[in-house]
């Protein structure tokens, strides 16, 4: 089969990338309402892209047309944002808090999602999730009419969770396995990572 994505509606497009381009990373954004609340939401087109400086990429939609999500219209605000990365465990608590909540009512509040302070910084982290990266806005690219907010995410801080640190490592080396991050597949489906297989990079 042949598709032609110019004969296609952007919800016929979407439901093809996110069924075959899988499993995506989730990146669960907390931000901070401008009472203070905090909000707290689920999205999978996500990505690292550089080094050098340290960014993340996110790309965030609209509620509906012209309405802004709660996450990125707190980013723009304040610039501040803390991406947690979810464990398997916690695939109830990822799924929920994608709801569409009215602004000023915090998802870590209605789902009991638990979250700890971080010393230094504005926003608290996940405290379930074994690791966040405390982020600032650096940069946007519009795509479409919509638009698609494509979002460069700097990194200025990293949490992890001594727990998922190789021990018997000579260098910082993160367990997979003990993160066990939350994938996301099309539809309604989520994996965990499963089996893993090495393979040393060749000279």
């Amino acid at each position: 089969m042949d598709i032609k994505f110019t004969d296609k509606t952007p919800l016929e497009r979407y439901h093809l990338l996110v069924q075959s381009v899988i499993p995506r990373p989730v990146a669960w954004i907390l931000t901070a309402d401008e009472d203070g609340s905090v909000n707290l939401a689920p999205y999978s087109f996500f990505a690292p892209v550089c080094s050098a400086p340290p960014t993340l990429v996110v790309s965030v939609g609209q509620k509906s047309a012209g309405i802004e999500k709660d996450s990125y219209r707190n980013l723009r605000r304040s610039g501040w944002c803390v991406v947690n990365i979810a464990d398997a465990a916690q695939v109830d608590a990822v799924n929920m808090s994608s709801a569409t909540l009215a602004a000023g009512i915090s998802e870590t509040q209605a789902f009991d999602i638990g979250v700890a302070p971080v010393e230094d910084w504005p926003l608290p982290r996940v405290a379930a999730s074994p690791v966040a990266f405390l982020c600032r806005y650096q940069q946007q690219v519009d795509l479409g009419s919509g638009p698609q907010h494509v979002v460069f995410l700097e990194i200025e801080r990293m949490y992890i969770d001594e727990g998922v640190i190789d021990p018997a490592a000579e260098r910082l080396l993160l367990s997979s396995e003990l993160i066990n991050p939350i994938a996301r597949l099309g539809g309604t489906e989520y994996a965990s990572l499963g089996q893993r297989t090495q393979r040393s990079r060749p000279e």
